[in-house]
């Protein structure tokens, strides 16, 4: 194997495969976020719901994290062309994905509010804080730093599950790889490629990670 010719070979492919980074990247993003405030909601709705609306969201959060993600993408994306409601596959993609990333996220999220101490929100009573104002200003910010690094993880298993969404004709990382792979008839370089392109984004999703968890760690070390 000639190694010049290889390495001309993947200098030719990233161009394809950047673009199709930077959509697996923005698509999960977009998602992450959603899924973020869609999981304080279903915290909420099954803390202090009626039991019907807890119910519900105990089905959701069943439902979304006992199925396959390739499988709701396929569900989201046939059942309403079959109703004559045919959706793009990159909103398809986002809300497939920030519906199974609202459920994880939620059990994440429930984690951090349950280890707010109780003198907090008595303190909150005090001052005749609103609900809305202790969830957005003592609650969360609170609750993100506690449950960081579990939320970077989620972030990172949100883009290696957004390979699937090659299926419902989104331009993606993985969906560039497979042009790729028919085009040039060398699916071994283009996937390995592919691969290395997936593990430079959580890399770096994980690193920023870490960064942000020790300047929070700083600045708490400073106000304690």
């Amino acid at each position: 194997m000639n190694l010049t010719d290889l390495f001309a070979r993947c200098l030719s492919y990233a161009p394809q495969l950047l673009d199709g980074a930077l959509t697996t990247l923005l698509l999960s993003g977009v998602a992450v976020v959603c899924g973020f405030f869609a999981g304080i909601l279903i915290h909420v709705l099954s803390t202090q719901g009626s039991r019907p609306v807890v119910l519900a969201t105990r089905a959701y959060i069943s439902l979304f994290r006992g199925t396959p993600v390739l499988a709701q993408l396929l569900v989201l994306y046939y059942v309403p062309s079959a109703l004559g409601l045919g959706l793009p596959g990159t909103v398809v993609a986002v809300i497939g994905l920030s519906l199974n990333t609202a459920a994880y996220q939620s059990q994440i999220l429930r984690a951090g509010f349950q280890s707010i101490a109780p003198g907090q929100i008595e303190a909150a009573l005090t001052f005749n804080l609103t609900r809305r104002q202790r969830l957005w200003h003592i609650e969360i910010p609170q609750v993100v730093a506690l449950t960081l690094p579990a939320l970077i993880s989620e972030m990172i298993d949100i883009v290696k599950a957004s390979a699937v969404i090659s299926v419902i004709a989104v331009t993606d990382l993985m969906r560039v790889g497979q042009q790729l792979s028919s085009s040039s008839y060398r699916p071994l370089e283009v996937y390995t490629l592919t691969a290395l392109f997936y593990l430079i984004i959580t890399s770096l999703l994980s690193l920023a990670g870490y960064c942000v968890e020790r300047r929070l760690m700083r600045r708490r070390g400073a106000l304690s």
